[in-house]
């Protein structure tokens, strides 16, 4: 087992790195920018090192500082926990090339699941359900885009290859405005993500936002840990998930997280990683593969009595999965809401000092934050403070224990969206279970 990991990131995941570490025996060592010396995880950590000043470019997302930090500490692995460079296959290589671990899937496989045709493609060969489409990136003859749209049937969707977070998309539908959302995406994915190819899908109309959990070591095992339910969410960024998923069969969850766990072997995959669908009349449809660790894996942590982040770094360190496919067993169910330092009326983010924090109690409630009395939300940094967490033997026991706990949780001096969280634990059809994906924007009016 490794002696010492270096923690590439900020905020709640930061310190929940940090804790599975401390459990295991492993030191740490807090990365951090000018503007985050106080955060939580820097405290409680072994050694710190400051690697810039408060913009990500110049500290988190700065490789050869966090390459030499984990040189100066004598690190042996790093864990990049998600955002920032944790699905940067240049920064996984660049680690494992100056003799570390990288706490993840090799790079070749990261690039191979970060674009997603190349994504697509792999996932077709391994018998994994995807939506109709192009099958490949698109070419530059209108003719044949016209053709393959109507044969898909509109409407359609332009999706960047290199996209993600809502980001390079375009909803089509009809031939009058086809060729030049595809001029569009094309100029938006080069600029963004340094890729132009684009690729072309059937739209969906209401889906549901459905993804597996998977885990896999070197040794050729591989779990999927069952289904999560995203679909409350605004701008394609998720406001709560839940596990299971409302609604999904034993039946589709072992025929879907079988297959998952199969591509995950003929890809070589190692490391956590997340299978998203879209799931429409009874049918799911693969959209992408996040190579990490997710926002939501409390939920499934709760769910199946698994600690992810812990299995991470065991997988990192050569060892075989702790549990096999048959001894995953779901028990009860789990709702995370993501606590956001933002308006709720307009989500605007609201950084400053936060003057009162009390954090919600009682049975089956988990809360994932970094944020304590006194401390300074800074501006510069997605606004994500923390996550709230219930579990019950049932969903509606889960719901109770979620509306007791948002009625409990106190964060003053800036604003969050607590009340829009309130909202919805209180709204029938989020009660009843099975909202699409543009229910919450319906909802909001956006």
């Amino acid at each position: 087992m490794f002696d010492k990991i270096l923690i590439a990131n900020r905020g709640e995941i930061a310190l929940r790195i940090l804790r599975a570490c401390r459990e295991m025996g492993i030191k740490t060592v807090a990365v951090h920018s000018d503007a985050d010396r106080d955060l939580k995880h820097v405290r409680l950590a072994d050694e710190s090192v400051c690697i810039g000043p408060a913009r990500s470019t110049d500290s988190y997302l700065n490789v050869p500082a966090i390459i030499s930090a984990a040189e100066v500490t004598d690190a042996e692995a790093i864990h990049p926990g998600y955002g920032f460079l944790s699905e940067n296959a240049d920064f996984a290589e660049r680690v494992e090339s100056s003799g570390f671990v990288f706490i993840g899937p090799r790079a070749d496989t990261i690039r191979l699941m970060g674009d997603k045709v190349s994504a697509k493609d792999a996932m077709q060969k391994a018998g994994v359900p995807c939506v109709p489409g192009s099958g490949g990136a698109l070419g530059d003859d209108p003719e044949a885009n016209l053709e393959l749209a109507r044969k898909i049937g509109y409407p359609v969707i332009i999706k960047a290859a290199g996209g993600g977070g809502g980001r390079g998309m375009r909803v089509v539908h009809s031939d009058g405005a086809l060729i030049n959302a595809i001029s569009l995406t094309r100029s938006e994915a080069a600029s963004a993500f340094n890729n132009p190819v684009v690729y072309m899908e059937k739209y969906l109309e209401k889906p549901r936002h459905v993804e597996f959990q998977v885990i896999a070591d070197e040794h050729g095992n591989a779990i999927s840990l069952g289904e999560r339910d995203c679909s409350m969410q605004r701008r394609h960024q998720k406001v709560i998930e839940e596990a299971p998923a409302p609604g999904i069969t034993d039946e589709q969850r072992k025929r879907i997280g079988d297959r998952c766990a199969e591509a995950c072997r003929t890809i070589g995959y190692r490391g956590a990683g997340t299978f998203e669908f879209l799931y429409e009349d009874g049918e799911f449809f693969f959209i992408e593969m996040n190579t990490r660790v997710q926002v939501e894996h409390p939920v499934t942590e709760m769910v199946t009595g698994l600690d992810i982040v812990r299995e991470q770094i065991m997988v990192a360190a050569g060892h075989p999965l702790s549990i096999t496919q048959e001894e995953v067993v779901l028990r009860g169910h789990s709702i995370e809401c993501r606590i956001n330092a933002e308006d709720p009326a307009n989500f605007m983010p609201s950084p400053g000092t936060i003057s009162q924090y009390h954090a919600p109690g009682g049975p089956g409630i988990r809360v994932d934050t970094h944020i304590y009395n006194g401390y300074k939300v800074p501006p510069y940094y997605d606004s994500m403070i923390g996550k709230l967490v219930s579990f019950g033997a049932t969903r509606d026991i889960a719901i109770a224990r979620m509306r007791g706990a948002l009625s409990e949780i106190v964060v003053e001096g800036i604003k969050t969206n607590i009340p829009l969280h309130r909202d919805l634990l209180a709204d029938v059809s989020f009660q009843n279970g099975g909202t699409d994906i543009h229910y919450l924007e319906k909802k909001l009016k956006l």
